[in-house]
């Protein structure tokens, strides 16, 4: 594993006890770190989140994370001893929100007989 992925998963799981464990923020309680993607300098980490709630709260965690970034980043340095640590950007992940979109349309459709559900689905 080359260094880059290696230091985005441990950025992924220190981001992650940051924001469980230290941040007091009620906003952010409903918040998962999902992904971490460096740039090809190190300098920037875009970190992914899934955020539950309905579109105010979920804005609201958002801003509350941007906020809380500084914060995030010294502890993440002083945690894995990094000399430079990456600015955090937080960025609200869709996919699960797009893949069970795309799952109600393909049950719409199933149900008004557009398509067909195939039988070897079933059969495993």
């Amino acid at each position: 594993m080359r260094r880059p992925e290696r230091l985005g998963e441990a950025l992924k799981i220190e981001i992650a006890e940051v924001v469980g464990f230290e941040l007091t923020d009620p906003r952010i309680e409903m918040v998962t770190v999902t992904d971490v993607e460096l740039s090809a300098d190190l300098r920037d980490a875009k970190v992914y989140v899934l955020i539950r709630g309905d579109e105010a709260e979920m804005d609201q965690a958002l801003r509350s994370l941007r906020n809380a970034s500084t914060f995030i980043r010294q502890q993440v340095a002083m945690n894995l001893d990094l000399r430079h640590a990456p600015h955090v950007h937080f960025v609200r992940d869709t996919a699960e929100e797009n893949a069970g979109r795309v799952s109600e349309i393909l049950d719409d459709l199933t149900r008004r007989g557009e398509i067909k559900k195939d039988d070897s689905e079933s059969v495993k």
